[in-house]
């Protein structure tokens, strides 16, 4: 298996798989992640970097843009928002698409975040310890900064309603899929910090920003 050589930074519960550089912009790395779980680990985001990440139950991708580097090496079921399926079908078999807010066994959220694309989809995960929020590329790090990824294609009115309803989100730690490169993956986080840089993610797209 790939794992990150940060392990300092690793919180329990959370495996992080090797970072790869993002070939649009090699000042970001991306990754996937392991939730290990009783009830059946989860993969969560696909990367070039991935490599039999293990004994998986399910894998969930954020958005459309990950099955650029979808791998054969995970045989576990992907699930995807049905917006995505079409996109995400032309690199890999899909299971199951899904449409609303649901959650699995009590511990897994997955949550519509439509904006940076039409699927977009937030994961909340309670390890018992801590509270993960996976966001893709709706939020990530830049710099240890949280930013956005408004693109040409994207919807930026929808963007700002997912933010909002991110913002209300109770977790304290931040798992994006793209962080600056040799920085930190993830952004341990309070309820009023998350608030705080949401709102000043979403001043900036009111004005007409991209990030």
């Amino acid at each position: 298996m790939s794992i990150a050589t940060d392990m300092d930074l690793q919180i329990p519960g959370l495996e992080p798989l090797g970072p790869h550089p993002l070939p649009f912009d090699q000042s970001l790395e991306i990754r996937a992640f392991v939730l290990e779980r009783e009830r059946g680990n989860l993969l969560v985001y696909s990367t070039a970097a991935l490599d039999s990440p293990g004994d998986i139950s399910r894998w969930y991708l954020n958005h459309r843009h990950e099955a650029m580097f979808v791998s054969d090496s995970v045989a576990a079921p992907l699930f995807v928002h049905e917006r995505e399926r079409r996109s995400v079908e032309r690199r890999a078999h899909v299971r199951a698409a899904f449409s609303r807010r649901h959650t699995l066994d009590d511990d897994f959220e997955a949550i519509p975040t439509p904006g940076h694309t039409p699927g977009a989809t937030a994961y909340l995960w309670d390890s018992g310890e801590h509270r993960f929020l996976f966001t893709g590329d709706t939020i990530y790090l830049r710099d240890g900064e949280w930013v956005a990824a408004v693109l040409d294609s994207s919807d930026r009115a929808a963007y700002l309603d997912s933010l909002e309803l991110i913002r209300e989100l109770d977790f304290d730690v931040l798992v994006p899929w793209a962080a600056s490169a040799g920085e930190p993956y993830h952004a341990v986080t309070s309820r009023a910090d998350a608030r705080r840089r949401i709102d000043e993610i979403a001043k900036r797209l009111r004005a007409g920003a991209q990030a």
